[in-house]
């Protein structure tokens, strides 16, 4: 049997970033420092969001970008309320279910579904989605930024000029799916040189694999605007390469696509206040979670067996309603990226971002550099059930940004992961809201997961104690956390104490890459 103790005779640690301005947390700290130049810039946590997203999908392409979709939630500190952009993925219009037909076996990948004829809806042209984050950020630059997008898209495009540096997370990302790439030329030519993954050199020389394409759409964005994209000579070019492969996207639905403003989801939490994400996306199982919680098993100063069992129990019954209603999902590895960020002016903004699997259909356009979703894999194959695959119909997503509110203190958080986001979003806002922890202590705190349908994967590191007062609850499986692969979410987080006035960010300590920067403060006039 794997004994994940054996690879875990090291420790790792973070500390938070403190800031008495605006931070930004992301999952590589290159997008982060994006950011963070932003609010130096005097950009508001908007347009920190969005250079911190564009750069993300330079830095980290096979986690989210331009060919993906995502969630936005936003506080406004002067408004005092929440907005919710929704900018989930569409099946395209012409998409046929008849083009998904079921083997009889079990399935591989994210969800466990049943499996389709020559895995269709997981990788390749047929799985493609509609691309919508970039519309989903460009209406919210238009309804809450400061700064035009040519200035938010700078960092990025200064980035994919560079190219892509090859360290060895980049190397262990491309060799996890080198097969998979090496079927779509376009994404083999990039990503596998020589047919190879590539690798940094021993002499610690930098290596950079080159995406002037990518650089390119980022210099036309910045000249012709988002609209080019869903309307224009990007969206030409995208089109001219996906109908060379047999994709379904049509110009329809590019140019028909809208991202939702929504109201988010409020809910109580004690004496505090969650904000989430409403519809088809996680939050609508966070709230059944929260309502779930005994909260009496919540008393003293840090979680006991007792509360880690309350954890359990609620999450296990939510997501069994969620599974019930929209079919089996298994836990497997994401290509999803989140973010947060705090302003001088207290505005929160959790930002969670995806291609869906890593690297995502695989497959590349090469006119733009863009690398497409494979959001076909969200929808249940199945016919005749809530999730399955349709025309124009949105699918299920597990982001799950949150914002906290509390008398005292306010937080954005999220996490990228899977059915792994809403295990650890819920927990870390309970060690944060009921325990009163600090960041820090929060994100270093071991967790359990929940993803599982028959078993609570739960960090060793919870002692005999607490792992003996799970059994009853789901048989338990130990595991420590692991840099790969990632097994309790990646999340990130920031926090504004109001009373003194401090903001403090921190990313998953296992993620290497992950991290925060701080806005330098700016001498008073």
């Amino acid at each position: 049997m794997f004994d994940p103790s054996s690879f875990c005779e090291w420790r790792i640690r973070k500390n938070a970033v403190e800031s008495r301005a605006g931070l930004v947390v992301a999952q590589n700290a290159r997008a982060a420092q994006a950011g963070a130049a932003i609010l130096e810039a005097g950009g508001n946590a908007v347009d920190a969001a969005i250079a911190t997203g564009f750069a993300l999908g330079v830095v980290e392409p096979w986690m989210s970008g331009l060919g993906g979709g995502g969630a936005l939630l936003f506080w406004h500190a002067e408004e005092g309320r929440g907005y919710a952009i929704d900018m989930g993925m569409v099946a395209p219009r012409r998409l046929d279910p008849n083009d998904y037909p079921l083997t009889g076996k079990a399935g591989g990948d994210l969800f466990g579904w049943p499996q389709v004829e020559g895995d269709r809806n997981l990788v390749g042209p047929l799985s493609i989605c509609t691309p919508s984050w970039l519309c989903g950020i460009e209406l919210a630059r238009r309804r809450f930024g400061t700064l035009p997008l040519r200035e938010l898209l700078a960092p990025a495009l200064a980035l994919a000029r560079e190219g892509l540096r090859v360290d060895w997370y980049a190397t262990l990302m491309v060799a996890t799916q080198a097969a998979a790439l090496a079927q779509y030329p376009q994404a083999a030519q990039v990503f596998l040189p020589n047919g190879h993954p590539p690798a940094p050199s021993w002499t610690g020389e930098p290596a950079v694999l080159p995406l002037p394409a990518l650089a390119a759409t980022l210099e036309r964005l910045a000249e012709e605007g988002a609209e080019s994209f869903y309307r224009g000579g990007i969206a030409a070019d995208l089109l001219a390469d996906l109908r060379a492969i047999g994709a379904r996207l049509s110009a329809e639905d590019l140019a028909s696509y809208e991202p939702r403003l929504v109201e988010p989801l409020s809910v109580s939490w004690g004496e505090a206040r969650v904000l989430a994400m409403p519809g088809l996306f996680g939050g609508v199982s966070f709230a059944r979670a929260a309502d779930l919680l005994d909260r009496t098993a919540l008393e003293g100063t840090q979680p006991s067996a007792r509360s880690y069992c309350a954890y359990a129990r609620a999450l296990r019954q939510a997501q069994a309603e969620r599974l019930e209603r929209l079919g089996a999902q298994a836990p497997q590895p994401s290509s999803t990226s989140h973010l947060c960020v705090v302003d001088r002016a207290g505005n929160l903004v959790a930002l969670t971002q995806t291609l869906l699997s890593l690297f995502g259909s695989k497959v590349l356009s090469p006119r733009t550099g863009i690398l497409l979703n494979n959001g076909v894999m969200w929808f249940d194959p199945r016919p005749g059930r809530p999730n399955s695959i349709a025309p124009g119909k949105r699918p299920l997503a597990n982001m799950c940004p949150i914002v906290g509110l509390a008398r005292d203190r306010r937080f954005a958080l999220g996490a990228s992961g899977g059915r792994r986001i809403l295990p650890a979003v819920f927990q870390l806002t309970s060690f944060l809201l009921d325990f009163r922890m600090d960041l820090e202590t929060a994100f270093h705190t071991p967790r359990l997961d929940t993803a599982e349908s028959d078993a609570i994967v739960a960090d060793a590191r919870l002692g005999a104690e607490v792992l003996q007062a799970l059994e009853p609850c789901a048989p338990v499986r130990c595991a420590f956390p692991l840099v790969y692969p990632l097994l309790f979410a990646c999340p990130s987080a920031v926090l504004h104490e109001l009373e003194s006035n401090r903001r403090f960010g921190i990313a998953e300590p296992m993620q290497p890459r992950a991290g925060g920067r701080a806005e330098a403060l700016r001498p008073a006039p």
